[in-house]
């Protein structure tokens, strides 16, 4: 059962991490703003569709060092107060102590996940309509995902790619449908691979169906190598096409499987999977790596530089965990290891400080 004490440190630090919360998504909003708004010439109603899509987005990103935040000011003032010290003289540990922080922030590192899960994908999605469409004028960029396929649609063409690594500029499993101008299909191509070389995509081991009115069967042709010539909205393909980020944790599952079976590469989406569980840990780990920082004597005048210090630590946290990932989409780690190693060895400092304090 929470005591009076634990109420009164709970609801201090879900004052601070709503406050921190807020501040974070408004400086983020003003300068992503502005940049946007300088660099496009959207009107302000669309701007305001797309922001709102991307606000829950915000949220998620800003959590864990809102968490970070709220649990250096709660204990840090605390501690200004003398009020950490009448704990401990009380028999109270440091452990005790933070337990209703570490139980508000399990509990928001729950809903991130849920948030991460369920809202993030359709609002994402929705996100990228506004921004490829309605404010890049690109629609060929913009990709929605059904089953086993990332799908695009560039003026009468509409063409699905399996697997994409964006970063060796291949695809594969492609399928591309030629319309005319009434909407009927008069070509199909597929292929197993293709190297994107700019609006030059040369595809091997494929085939060609034509459809013609005077034909009563469609007319196929296997190729070997074969080159076709994209739309410039697609040039910049591999930048847009990221499907884990619409979809859910069971239906990246299911797409990952459906690939896997096609014998396809999926090290991406695997790794991108992994990260979505990693991630709603973030918070839980941040506030770990706060508690030693945060109680430290304010009469050594170290607490602004444990502050930064505690900062610093986030930022590491951030890099150790965007170098991991990174890591597991080149092949170098194995995905669950990338998403879970910036968790094991951020963790692994929180106790270490921890066991110093000896509180």
């Amino acid at each position: 059962m929470f005591s009076i004490i634990d109420r009164y440190i709970a609801k201090s630090f879900l004052v601070y991490f709503f406050a921190g919360l807020l501040v974070f998504v408004v400086l983020f909003l003003s300068v992503d703003f502005m940049s946007t708004f300088a660099q496009n010439e959207a009107s302000l109603p669309i701007l305001g569709r797309y922001y709102l899509y991307y606000l829950p987005g915000i949220v998620y990103q800003m959590l864990p060092i809102a968490c970070l935040l709220a649990t250096l000011f709660t204990l840090s003032a605390l501690n200004r107060s003398h009020e950490l010290i009448a704990l401990f003289s009380m028999g109270q540990s440091l452990a005790r102590i933070s337990a209703p922080i570490l139980v508000a922030v399990a509990i928001i590192s729950v809903l991130s996940f849920w948030m991460g899960d369920r809202i993030l994908p359709r609002f994402t999605q929705k996100k990228n309509y506004v921004w490829y469409v309605e404010i890049l004028k690109q629609p060929g960029r913009y990709a929605t995902v059904k089953t086993n396929k990332i799908w695009y649609r560039s003026e009468n063409v509409l063409f699905n790619i399996s697997s994409l690594n964006a970063k060796e500029e291949k695809a594969q499993g492609l399928s591309f449908y030629y319309f005319d101008s009434n909407w009927q299909l008069i070509q199909m191509i597929q292929a197993k691979v293709a190297e994107m070389k700019g609006e030059v995509w040369n595809l091997t081991d494929g085939a060609i169906t034509l459809f013609a009115q005077e034909s009563t069967f469609p007319l196929s042709k296997k190729f070997k190598k074969k080159s076709i010539t994209m739309n410039k909205d697609v040039v910049d393909l591999g930048k847009s096409s990221q499907p884990s980020e619409v979809q859910s944790l069971d239906e990246l599952k299911y797409f990952i499987q459906q690939n896997k079976e096609a014998g396809l590469d999926t090290m991406h989406y695997e790794v991108d999977y992994h990260r979505k569980i990693g991630f709603a840990f973030a918070a839980f780990i941040m506030s770990l790596m706060g508690i030693p920082f945060s109680v430290s004597s304010q009469r050594s005048g170290k607490g602004f530089a444990n502050i930064g210090l505690c900062v610093g630590l986030a930022f590491l946290y951030w890099m150790c965990f965007s170098s991991s990932i990174t890591l597991g989409k080149n092949g170098m780690l194995p995905p669950l290891l990338a998403a879970w190693l910036p968790n094991g060895v951020m963790g692994g400092f929180a106790g270490f400080f921890l066991m110093r304090l000896k509180k």
